[in-house]
């Protein structure tokens, strides 16, 4: 553990630093939305080819 008196000066990002980091985590996000997007389209389209075409035989 550390003493108190070691504590260390925190160090604050330059402007093109905290950029990129934006930058990155925003095309993080967007893969990651596109990622899911793809699952829930997948799993959904699965769904309908197991049912058959018997689904949209079926009285309303």
């Amino acid at each position: 553990m550390s003493a108190p008196n070691e504590i260390t000066a925190v160090e604050l990002e330059s402007p093109e630093v905290a950029a990129k980091r934006a930058r990155v985590r925003r095309r993080r996000s967007i893969a990651l939305a596109i990622a899911l997007a793809i699952f829930a389209i997948t799993f959904y389209t699965l769904t309908i080819v197991k049912m058959g075409p018997a689904l949209f035989d079926r009285a309303l």
